[in-house]
């Protein structure tokens, strides 16, 4: 199924809603092709996005992206569907991914390859990026849902102590997140 408000992007029907909210808050992806799609298993993670691989041959404006979805997260030795997460957590998880879009749309092909090299080879890499891709989504206005789906994995759903290790390393906390927004309302008010 094609979105209707994004009209280049592929989204499952199963999470048409949550995937079109979070869009709302990326209007310069209005006219970048997105293919959301359901994979079996993401290795360590639940989300992933990527330029897809016949882009990186392309201009950076011309590129087009994949959002990988794994079908299932495993929530204290239960497995969940992923469709049937809490909607806003969901629309936090695929903000974050479009964090990354927004990042990637801003790099070079040489740049994009070499910071994919990195984020495979250095863990303050990922960090670094997990963390960008935050930070735009909060700069996106999409703070009240990015703080959820935090809660949701830290203190919620009872979630593999590795998975929440590996979010606590990588993403932004709650804390740092607030310093963003106060930031950008600080930035707001002077203009």
């Amino acid at each position: 199924m094609t979105n209707t408000l994004y009209s280049q992007s592929t989204i499952p029907e199963s999470i048409r809603d949550e995937i079109q909210t979070a869009l709302s808050f990326y209007p310069e992806l209005k006219e970048t092709s997105i293919n959301f799609e359901f994979k079996k298993k993401i290795k360590k993670s639940t989300m992933q996005a990527q330029p897809s691989f016949g882009s990186f041959f392309k201009r950076k404006g011309k590129r087009s992206y994949n959002i990988y979805i794994s079908e299932t997260v495993n929530i204290s030795g239960e497995v969940f569907y992923t469709k049937n997460m809490p909607k806003d957590v969901l629309i936090g998880w695929i903000g974050h991914e479009l964090g990354h879009v927004m990042d990637y749309r801003n790099r070079s092909n040489l740049n994009l390859i070499w910071f994919g090299l990195k984020y495979i080879l250095s863990d303050s890499h990922i960090a670094e990026a997990e963390r960008a891709a935050d930070t735009y989504a909060v700069k996106s206005g999409m703070e009240k849902y990015i703080l959820i789906t935090k809660d949701f994995i830290l203190n919620q759903a009872n979630i593999d102590k590795k998975y929440i290790a590996r979010i606590k390393r990588y993403y932004l906390s709650p804390e740092e997140i607030m310093e963003i927004i106060n930031q950008r309302d600080a930035e707001l008010s002077k203009s």
